[in-house]
């Protein structure tokens, strides 16, 4: 089964839902980090986590449509000290976790990135062209509730966000193994004038608003029934119509979400002069040439004396090119 991504509306409601299986996408992730000699696979616990966060970056990247990078940040003082989901405008997605100390087989999310309640979860945008001075937006939310009591699901962190930036009523349904990432999302639209209400409408402007929302509840309630054994099994269709049988569903033209990393040879080499040419040299020195391996995908980068050399020359150092005998 394809990586697919499907969005509806509820006819006549103002709330929006989308459903995402990663499936070749995710299985090629973990098959990449696996290869990794260096690396090896992640705990399960690890990998369910940044499926999860996937799926839900691939959900709030086609609800916005925004032309950039969303980067899903999730890091703490726990042995996972940071967690990344990043997907393009296109759907394309990569994700990557630095692991510091073991990870148990039944570790939750405060387990692994929350342990003393200072963890916290970023949504950045990273605009594709920026204007000059433009920097990313980012929103940033602590994992704990307003009780200070610990979150266990990444999907109620999501939720909080939603509801604090874009003031939107959200719920999330998140579930990834070894096969599948997946996610459903249900979201309230506002209504229109909804917050610049005045004068002998508001009774009314009210009414209409509450009735709507008891639309959205009862959607909501359906949508948080899902068993993450069927978000995981069942196909999009069967999901579909087994939580809302009795809603007039309308569905648009579904997308696909796929692996791909933005690395190249150019980046890596601007990491390096940003060590500087006095630690690049000590590095080839003493161990012959510069490695760095893709912490998404695993692809190496070597950089031998001369490939280093030249990352710090400048323009009119370079060698002139010998001519060709004619």
């Amino acid at each position: 089964m394809a990586d697919e991504l499907h969005k509806f509306i509820f006819d006549g409601l103002p709330v929006r839902g989308s459903i995402v299986r990663l499936t070749d996408a995710w299985t090629e992730v973990l098959a990449r980090r696996q290869a990794n000699a260096s690396t090896g696979s992640w705990p399960p616990p690890v990998a369910e986590l940044l499926g999860e966060m996937a799926a839900a970056g691939v959900l709030m990247q086609s609800n916005i449509k925004f032309n950039g990078a969303l980067v899903l940040q999730i890091f703490g003082d726990g042995p996972v000290k940071v967690a990344v989901a990043e997907v393009q405008h296109d759907l394309s997605l990569r994700v990557t976790a630095k692991v510091v100390g073991d990870v148990g087989v039944d570790a939750r999310l405060s387990d692994m990135v929350n342990a003393t309640n200072k963890g916290r979860c970023a949504i950045t945008l990273d605009p594709k062209d920026k204007f000059p001075g433009q920097q990313p937006y980012q929103g940033v939310v602590p994992l704990h509730g307003d009780h200070r009591e610990k979150i266990e699901k990444l999907s109620e962190v999501l939720q909080h966000y939603m509801l604090q930036s874009e003031q939107l009523d959200t719920t999330l349904v998140l579930a990834a193994d070894s096969k599948v990432a997946a996610g459903l999302l249900i979201q309230r639209l506002p209504l229109e004038g909804e917050g610049n209400l005045a004068g002998s409408n508001v009774s009314k402007a009210n009414e209409d608003e509450i009735g709507l929302n008891e639309h959205y509840n009862r959607i909501s309630i359906l949508a948080s029934s899902l068993k993450r054994e069927e978000l995981l099994e069942l196909d999009v269709d069967t999901i579909l119509r087994r939580l809302f049988w009795e809603e007039k569903v309308l569905r648009f033209e579904p997308e696909t979400p796929r692996f791909a990393c933005t690395c190249s040879r150019e980046r890596v080499g601007n990491m390096i002069r940003g060590l500087g040419q006095a630690e690049a040299k000590d590095i080839v020195a003493e161990r012959g040439e510069i490695d760095v391996a893709c912490d998404f995908c695993g692809k190496q980068y070597r950089f031998d004396a001369v490939d280093a050399a030249q990352l710090f020359a400048a323009p009119g150092d370079q060698p002139p090119v010998a001519p060709t005998v004619q």
